[in-house]
């Protein structure tokens, strides 16, 4: 999938222009999606060395955007095209409901992993009677 994230309020608490702490998990989470060959592409209103500072922030912090602000990295935007990005998902503090968090994104993008980790919760906790997985497992 091609998945544009937002930057101030979604990977770090929103204090525009400055940087502010990351948002719990956002890195581990954006990592993941990449390793999982996803496109994710940075969104952000920032630019110019405002947009620098969060490009580089999150090279320090591992995460190598598929593209920035652009729908992929050799596009050149002149004004003759629109600014929206092209993606499946959207990732934005400023949806409606606001920012669920990065937890709650990871189990919307990979439900039959959440869904196996909450069984296999529910095994170790004793509950042999849950899901397929548990079925799988116990040989019932």
């Amino acid at each position: 999938m091609k998945i544009a994230v937002d930057f101030d309020g979604t990977i770090v608490e929103h204090k525009y222009p400055q940087i502010g702490k990351e948002q719990l998990f956002a890195f581990e989470t954006i990592k993941q999606l990449i390793q999982q060959r996803h496109q994710v592409i940075l969104w952000t209103y920032r630019a110019g060395k405002e947009l620098d500072e969060a490009v580089e922030y999150c090279r320090e912090n591992g995460v190598e955007f598929f593209a920035v602000n652009m729908n992929y990295p050799e596009e050149h935007y002149d004004g003759s095209i629109s600014r929206k990005i092209d993606a499946d998902v959207y990732i934005d503090d400023r949806n409606v409901g606001g920012f669920p968090g990065w937890s709650k994104i990871w189990q919307i993008l990979n439900p039959d992993e959440a869904t196996q980790n909450m069984e296999m919760k529910s095994v170790i906790k004793g509950d042999k009677s849950k899901g397929a997985w548990s079925k799988r497992l116990f040989k019932k």
